[in-house]
């Protein structure tokens, strides 16, 4: 691209690259979908820089503090493998509270697409809530609702996609999603 810009798969961490275990503050507890490194390294591959949004109000609500989450973070990279993640955003703001970063806010995804030369129009956001979806919308981009997380009846999302997991979210973004 003349601008330099690249596209972007941004994504939630907790029941979308890992099991979902509500506040996980314990390293112990992470559990990476065993499909996540094959889809992250055909999405790297594609030209995609990887970048990961999440809610953690956990730390805004006093459950777990930035260490543990930190240490939660550093094996979800371990069991990742590799370095296939540009970044990661962390908000943790509790619900409730006046907040620029928390999804469904496209806070995260603006500042990521920010501060890593990211074209918006040819990105996309995959996560397992409708807060992901409305997000992506929020920053008007493209986003695919998986089922691994805790809402698996996504009848009603709005998504632009709804995928089983990531690996079926990776095969739409390279087949069906024009960038």
């Amino acid at each position: 691209m003349a601008d330099g810009k690249t596209p972007a798969v941004f994504f939630d961490r907790d029941g979308t690259i890992m099991q979902d275990a509500d506040y996980c503050s314990d390293p112990r507890d992470v559990h990476v979908f065993p499909f996540v490194p094959d889809s992250l390294r055909k999405l790297k591959g594609r030209g995609y820089k990887l970048i990961m949004v999440t809610n953690q109000s956990g730390i805004g609500r006093g459950y777990f503090t930035r260490e543990q989450y930190e240490a939660v973070h550093a094996e979800v990279l371990r069991q990742i493998g590799e370095r296939l993640i540009d970044a990661t955003y962390v908000c943790p703001d509790p619900p409730g509270v006046e907040s620029q970063c928390r999804k469904p806010a496209p806070g995260m995804v603006l500042q990521g697409a920010r501060e890593h030369n990211v074209d918006l129009s040819r990105s996309i956001l995959v996560g397992d809530k409708e807060i992901d979806v409305q997000c992506a919308h929020n920053a008007g981009i493209k986003a695919i609702h998986v089922r691994t997380g805790f809402e698996t009846n996504t009848g009603d999302s709005a998504g632009d996609w709804v995928a089983e997991d990531l690996a079926e979210a990776t095969e739409i973004i390279l087949t069906k999603f024009t960038r």
